[in-house]
């Protein structure tokens, strides 16, 4: 049995509520148009698709992370979508981390894993070739079950971050996240080099010297 479903049934109704109700339940919206400029969403959609992928986003393990990703928070014209926001950047540097919870990481493979194995005995095929209706349906599907609810909950919150978090840990791409929420973030801002990320790796790297 996959361990995405069979076992430890959700209601259904809490498995599908929206992007926009679970935001505003969480809130993060407020009164706000959750609407972005058209035209700066698509000046950064180009700006994206001029740069190289990093070799890791060739893998299909993070392939599959990153369409996941924005099926949980698809684009829309004028809304930002996890690919815009940097999503999976985020959640790459995130879990990729030297002092980061390896449980969190080692769910999401497994979960990427138990993924493909699902859509393998429903299509005959891989998440990443299945239609958009279809990732849509394993999704819904997924969620259904208390291990499928939770590895897409730990997704849906590494994504939030990633809307929230300065842009200089990777998502957030140009503060689209900020500027959609309308947030004003705190100054000043960390530098490249001083990130909490970098600053646990140098600790860890003096404290494995001394």
């Amino acid at each position: 049995m996959n361990d995405f479903i069979g076992h430890n049934k959700v209601d259904s109704e809490t498995a599908s509520i929206s992007r926009r109700e679970f935001m505003r339940r969480m809130g993060l919206l407020g009164s706000i148009a959750l609407t972005y400029p058209v035209s700066a969403l698509s000046e950064l959609r180009q700006l994206k698709n001029k740069q190289a992928l990093a070799d890791w986003q060739t893998e299909p393990t993070w392939q599959t992370l990153a369409q996941v990703q924005e099926v949980l928070f698809p684009a829309a014209d004028d809304i930002p979508g996890a690919e815009d926001i940097g999503a999976t950047v985020y959640l790459h540097r995130a879990i990729e981390n030297l002092k980061a919870d390896g449980e969190d990481k080692d769910f999401i493979f497994r979960g990427v894993g138990w993924l493909d194995g699902l859509t393998q005995d429903r299509y005959k095929k891989s998440f990443l070739q299945l239609t958009p209706e279809q990732q849509q349906e394993i999704i819904e599907v997924i969620v259904n079950s208390s291990a499928g609810r939770n590895w897409v909950s730990t997704l849906l919150t590494y994504t939030l971050e990633a809307l929230l978090m300065d842009p200089v840990y990777g998502g957030n791409k140009k503060g689209v996240g900020w500027k959609w929420l309308e947030h004003k973030p705190g100054y000043p801002a960390p530098t490249a080099d001083k990130t909490w990320d970098l600053l646990l790796q140098r600790r860890y790297r003096s404290t494995s010297k001394a």
